[in-house]
C-alpha cells in the first residue's frame, strides 16, 4: 500500500496541477464550457449562468492548489477528501455527458487536449481509482517540508494563480491552443484533405412486407425489397474527418463573403460575439483604432452573432465606419477570448490578435 500511495500521490498531484494550469490559462474558455453544462438543455440550472466565470476561477485554482497540497503532504485528510469529492463530481458530469451525449467535450484539459465524452469518463474513473487508493492509504502520505515552509509554498502558489488569472482575464491566454492562434491560416484550417476519412452512416430502411413492418439496415444503398416503403432513420456510426476550423462564415445581408475577405491583403477584424454583453465603454477607442486602420489601407469589419437590432445602435452611436458580419457565436468565442477582441489578417493568416485592453499593441504596417 505504501508504494501504491506514493505512485498515486505523484500521478494525481501532477495531473491536477497540469489540468488546473491549462484551464487557468484560459478561464474564460472554461466558463463557456460551464455555461454549456448549466444550460437548460443539459443540467438545467440556469441560475448559475451569471456565476460561470467565478465558478471557473474557483475550480481551477482549487484544482492546482489541491495538486500542490497532495505532493507536499499538507493536511492530508482535507486534501484527500477534497480530491475525492471533486473527482466524484467530475465523474458524474462526464458520465452524464457521455451517456446522454449532451456535451461533446468536457473541457478537462481546455483546448490543449481534446477528449471524447467516453474518453473523459474513462479518465475520471482511472483517477477515481488512484484517489481511492490515496483515501484508504492516507496514513502513508507524509509531509515533505516543515509546516511553515509548506504553508509558504501553498500561499505562494495561491498568489501566483491569482496573479496569472488576473493577467489572462485582462489580456489573452498566455498560451493559445486554439486553431485561431497567431500564425495560423484560416483557409488551411478549413481545408479537408482528399484522402480524409468520410463519415459512415447506418440507414434503417422501413418497409411494409406482407402486412408486417420490416427494417433493413445498410450503409447507404437502397435495399431491394418487394414491399411498401415507409421511411428511413439515419445514425452516424463513425465520424469523418473534421477540420480544425469549421463553422467559420462571414455573412452580410444573407450573402457569404468568407472567401473574398480571406483574400484581403490587409484586414482588421473587430470580434464581439455578443453585443449585449460587450464592453461598450471601449468603442470610442475602437472608433479611433479602426479609423487609423482605414487610413492605413486596411479593410475593417466587425464580427458578431448579434442581429441588426444590436449592431446598428453600436455603429450609429460611435460612428463606426465598418459593418458587422454575422458569424456563429461559438466560433467567435473560440477565435478570441475578449468581447471585443481584435485580429489583423493577411490573406487568411492571423498576424496579430489582441484583447481590447491592448489596442495600443496593434501595428498597422
Amino acid at each position: 500500500m505504501k508504494y501504491l500511495v506514493f505512485i498515486s500521490r505523484i500521478l494525481v498531484g501532477v495531473l491536477f496541477i497540469i489540468s488546473g494550469f491549462i484551464k487557468l490559462n484560459d478561464p474564460v474558455g472554461f466558463s463557456f464550457k460551464l455555461e454549456e453544462y448549466f444550460s437548460p438543455a443539459v443540467l438545467d440550472i440556469p441560475f448559475l449562468l451569471p456565476f460561470a466565470l467565478t465558478i471557473s476561477l474557483v475550480v481551477v485554482i482549487l484544482e492546482v492548489l489541491l495538486g500542490i497540497m497532495l505532493l507536499l503532504g499538507y493536511k492530508r485528510r482535507f486534501t484527500v477528501w477534497s480530491l475525492l469529492l471533486m473527482i466524484l463530481f467530475f465523474t458524474f458530469l462526464t458520465f452524464y455527458s457521455a451517456y446522454f451525449n449532451k456535451v461533446t467535450d468536457c473541457g478537462c484539459f481546455g483546448d490543449a487536449v481534446k477528449l471524447t465524452p467516453w474518453e473523459s469518463f474513462t479518465k475520471d474513473v482511472v483517477l477515481l481509482i488512484f484517489i481511492l487508493i490515496l483515501f484508504y492509504g492516507r496514513r502513508h502520505i507524509k509531509t515533505i517540508f516543515r509546516p511553515n515552509l509548506t504553508r509558504i509554498i501553498i500561499l505562494a502558489g495561491l498568489i501566483a494563480c491569482c496573479i496569472f488569472a488576473y493577467h489572462v482575464l485582462n489580456h489573452l491566454p498566455a498560451i493559445d491552443f486554439r486553431p485561431y492562434k497567431i500564425g495560423a491560416s484560416i483557409p488551411d484550417g478549413m481545408a479537408i484533405p482528399e484522402n480524409a476519412p468520410k463519415p459512415i452512416y447506418d440507414y434503417a430502411w422501413k418497409f411494409r412486407v406482407d402486412g408486417e413492418e420490416k427494417i433493413i439496415v445498410t450503409q447507404g444503398d437502397y435495399p431491394e425489397v418487394d414491399g411498401e416503403f415507409i421511411g428511413v432513420d439515419t445514425e452516424e456510426v463513425q465520424k469523418g474527418y473534421e477540420p480544425p476550423i469549421h463553422d467559420f462564415t462571414l455573412e452580410l445581408n444573407g450573402e457569404d463573403h468568407t472567401q473574398q475577405l480571406m483574400e484581403e491583403e490587409k484586414l482588421l477584424m473587430v470580434v464581439a460575439y455578443d453585443l449585449a454583453k460587450t464592453r461598450t465603454d471601449v468603442y470610442q477607442e475602437v472608433k479611433t483604432v479602426s479609423d487609423r486602420a482605414l487610413e492605413a489601407g486596411y479593410t475593417v469589419m466587425g464580427m458578431s452573432a448579434s442581429n441588426d437590432q444590436w449592431t446598428s445602435p453600436i455603429v450609429q452611436k460611435f460612428g463606426l465606419a465598418f459593418p458587422f458580419y454575422f458569424t456563429d457565436e461559438t466560433t467567435l468565442k473560440t477565435i478570441v477570448r475578449a468581447n471585443p477582441g481584435f485580429l489583423i489578417i493577411k490573406k487568411g493568416t492571423i498576424m496579430q490578435k489582441v484583447h481590447h485592453n491592448d489596442l495600443d499593441e496593434l501595428v498597422f504596417d
